[in-house]
Order: C-alpha cells, then sequence, then structure tokens
C-alpha cells in the first residue's frame, strides 16, 4: 500500500511540474535575421482573458526596435493554471 501511494505521489507531483510548449515559423522573408529580437506575449490564467493584447509581429517588431523583419515566430507554453502565448520577431 505504501508503494502505490509514493507511486501515486510522484505521478500528482510530475503532473504539476510539467508544461507543454508548442512554437512554429510563420513568417521567413529574404531579410538578415539580425542581432535583435522583439516580443509580443499575453499570458493567461485559468482560460479567463481580460481586455486586449496585440499580439501581432509589427508589435513585435516595435518592441524590439526592428526595421527589417528576417523571421517572424509563434510559441504557446502551457502550464496547469497558465498558457502564454508569444509572438517572436527577427530582423535588423
Amino acid at each position: 500500500m505504501k508503494k502505490i501511494k509514493n507511486i501515486l505521489a510522484l505521478g500528482v507531483m510530475c503532473y504539476f511540474y510539467t508544461s507543454c510548449s508548442v512554437s512554429g515559423p510563420l513568417m521567413v522573408s529574404n531579410n538578415e535575421v539580425g542581432p535583435k529580437t522583439g516580443v509580443a506575449k499575453r499570458k493567461i490564467f485559468l482560460g479567463i482573458t481580460f481586455g486586449h493584447t496585440d499580439l501581432g509581429a509589427i508589435t513585435a517588431a516595435k518592441k524590439g526596435g526592428i526595421n527589417k523583419v528576417g523571421t517572424v515566430d509563434w510559441k504557446v507554453q502551457g502550464g496547469l493554471f497558465s498558457k502564454t502565448y508569444s509572438t517572436v520577431v527577427t530582423g535588423e
């Protein structure tokens, strides 16, 4: 019985400490990737959203001071109670 409790406790602990992350490319241009990176992100708790956050590539480029966009990537990170949505832009 003690082994079952330990295995169950380990399983519950692993569940709480794991998260899921998905990312992928949205756009690639002929411009150089460059040293600058701009990120637009939004964190949502318990699936409830309040207000509006612009996750567009133009917003991310402005935040990074990028004039020539090289790549645009998206990323979603999920946890137990929250998710983070991000748009990442690289360029010059």
